[in-house]
């Protein structure tokens, strides 16, 4: 108790032995006298957390994780609609691999077109840079213009119709030289026939080409002609998933 108003002064705790009462210094572990071990202090119990601090931690991670997960969800997404509408050519390169890009027309006529004789009728097309497993497919058939007189032989008989044509695919500096009646090579050539069927690869990358029906060879008699040719981007994807991916990208009008 205070006495006149004043504390008395801090004493110093003095460690004494359990056993025989003897002063031991602070860090002694057994009495210098009797040898008795000296009583440790009581350790302090770890401190823990509250359950609703591990818990609210616990929820902020996953919530992390969950954020980070969406944002590169998100960004695949993004990357995946880009190549399937890009022209860039790395994209294009992408559409023709899994098959993205679904046919296009070359020529498809639903009624003949004519190609007169010692003449020739062609159409253009082009393949974009980066271009490649592209294949030019389809079929023809011609037959003599309808309305002209059968001819006869020497000795008064009919003779077969004349129903050849001849179909070329060529790149636009081969068609060049073939136009001015010099021999070239070409990615496709038929001969002489009256209908076949076309398949031949495209060379890689960009190029102007242009498939060809030609009746130089006739100088008589014009022809009818029906086709069906188009560009096949080829693909390691099934038969019936390109089906239904071509019916998909119809409807949604890609």
């Amino acid at each position: 108790m205070p006495i006149n108003g004043t504390s008395p002064p801090p004493t110093d705790v003095i460690l004494g032995c359990s056993g025989c009462g003897a002063t031991l210094p602070d860090d002694a572990q057994f009495c210098s006298k009797c040898g008795k071990a000296v009583s440790s202090p009581p350790k302090q119990a770890p401190k823990t957390l509250p359950a609703a601090t591990v818990k609210t931690k616990g929820m902020a991670r996953r919530k992390r994780r969950a954020l980070v997960f969406w944002i590169i969800f998100g960004l695949l997404l993004l990357l995946l609609v880009w190549m399937a509408i890009s022209d860039n050519p790395f994209a294009q390169q992408i559409q023709e691999l899994v098959g993205l890009k679904h046919d296009e027309t070359i020529v498809e006529t639903e009624t003949p077109f004519l190609v007169v004789a010692h003449s020739f009728r062609y159409y253009k097309f082009a393949l974009p840079e980066g271009s490649m497993n592209v294949a030019i497919v389809g079929q023809f058939a011609a037959s003599e213009q309808a309305g002209k007189v059968a001819k006869q032989s020497a000795q008064g008989k009919p003779q077969a119709a004349d129903n050849d044509i001849e179909v070329y695919v060529l790149s636009e500096p081969a068609f060049a030289v073939w136009q001015n009646g010099y021999a070239t090579s070409s990615v496709y050539e038929s001969g002489r026939v009256s209908d076949g069927k076309v398949q031949a690869d495209a060379p890689a990358g960009a190029g102007i080409y242009y498939l060809v029906f030609n009746n130089r060879f006739d100088p008589k008699i014009a022809k009818n002609v029906t086709a069906t040719v188009l560009l096949r981007y080829k693909s390691w994807l099934p038969g019936w998933f390109r089906r239904i991916k071509g019916r998909v990208i119809n409807w949604f009008g890609i």
